[in-house]
């Protein structure tokens, strides 16, 4: 059984704060199963947007975790949120945690 969407950012909020990045929920989806999206803002004008990974990418052995693919690397964190407020309009339940980070590291698993 998967873990709710609540208790993993809670989690991973916590997981990039014992690792010397900053994070912060920027908007709060649906606690029990709300798509997330990881913000990684690079402090230079530029941001990384890691999203939910298609479910082709999970099989019998990781289809309880959360697996995310890289959609934008390096690009201009106005690109990334224009992006972003446009899928918030399709899916209202999204969670999007934002972190600040200029190595731009990630503590997840990416297909």
């Amino acid at each position: 059984m998967r873990i709710t969407s609540s208790l993993w950012v809670s989690a991973y909020c916590r997981t990039c704060e014992v690792n010397g990045a900053y994070a912060m929920v920027s908007r709060k989806g649906m606690d029990q199963a709300g798509a997330i999206f990881v913000l990684v803002n690079l402090l230079d004008g530029q941001a990384d947007l890691y999203i939910p990974a298609p479910q082709s990418a999970y099989d019998a052995d990781n289809r309880f975790e959360r697996l995310f693919e890289l959609r934008f690397s390096q690009t201009d964190i106005s690109d990334v949120e224009k992006y972003i407020k446009s899928e918030c309009r399709f899916d209202s339940d999204l969670w999007v945690v934002e972190i600040e980070d200029k190595k731009g590291q990630i503590h997840f698993e990416i297909v």
